[in-house]
């Protein structure tokens, strides 16, 4: 089983207790070190408070569960207004919400495409857009996230 699932796995329960949810686990390396984080969401918005308790509940935990042989930096954070869709659940919450989709290699002289999230199948993205329906291998998209316009 992947960190990240098993990490998911025992801090799921413990982020819903607080009253969030959990929205993303990842375990990166940036910099030369690795780092584990949680991302969290809530109804009205994350804030300091919230990700502060997260961190203190989940941390003895990790301690315990110890799925990560050496060592590394844990976070709790906001999954963010741009969040990324990367589950399953993800795209389905999302669905009918404006989202981006970033290609690895342009499209039509393009890389990026904004439009309403019509459907998600094996990996395969559908967005309405206005210039029509646009549909996105898993291959090609290097990142699907939330698009919010300031």
């Amino acid at each position: 089983m992947k960190i990240t699932d098993q990490v998911r796995a025992f801090s799921q329960p413990i982020v819903e207790r607080l009253g969030c949810t959990l929205w993303d686990v990842e375990y990166v390396r940036e910099g030369g070190e690795w780092f584990l984080r949680l991302y969290i969401d809530k109804d009205g918005g994350v804030d300091i408070q919230d990700c502060e308790a997260v961190s203190r509940a989940v941390d003895p935990v990790l301690d315990e569960e110890d799925p990560i042989p050496g060592s590394y930096h844990f976070e709790v954070s906001s999954a963010g207004l741009e969040r990324p869709l990367r589950r399953q659940e993800h795209f389905a919450w999302a669905m009918g919400r404006r989202v981006a989709v970033r290609l690895y290699r342009p499209r039509g002289g393009a890389k990026e495409f904004v439009g309403t999230l019509a459907g998600f199948e094996d990996g395969r993205v559908t967005l309405e857009t206005p210039a029509g329906t646009q549909v996105f291998e898993k291959s090609e998209t290097a990142l699907v996230r939330l698009y919010v316009e300031f």
